[in-house]
C-alpha cells in the first residue's frame, strides 16, 4: 500500500521490509491491476429478478394484445 501512495521509492520499503525491490514493484502492479476487481460491489441479485419480472411482463402484453386484436376482429359485424 505504501508503494502505491509514492511517499517512500520502491528501494525504501523495500529496505524496510526486506524484500527485494523487484519484488515490491511486482507487488504493486498486482495491486493496481486487481484493485478494481477487488474493491467491485458485489452483483446485486435483486437485479436479476426484476429483468425476469420485466421479461415475463412484457410477454404477457404481448399475448394480451393479440388476443385483443383476435378479439376485435371476431366481435366486428360481417360485412
Amino acid at each position: 500500500m505504501k508503494a502505491v501512495k509514492e511517499r517512500l521509492t520502491l528501494a525504501q520499503i523495500a529496505s524496510a521490509y526486506r524484500v527485494h525491490p523487484t519484488q515490491g514493484g511486482v507487488w504493486k502492479r498486482q495491486l493496481l491491476e486487481a484493485a478494481p476487481v477487488a474493491f467491485a460491489r458485489p452483483h446485486d441479485p435483486t437485479a436479476a429478478a426484476h429483468a425476469a419480472l420485466a421479461e415475463e411482463l412484457f410477454a404477457k402484453i404481448g399475448r394480451l394484445e393479440m388476443e385483443w386484436e383476435w378479439l376485435q376482429k371476431k366481435l366486428q359485424p360481417p360485412a
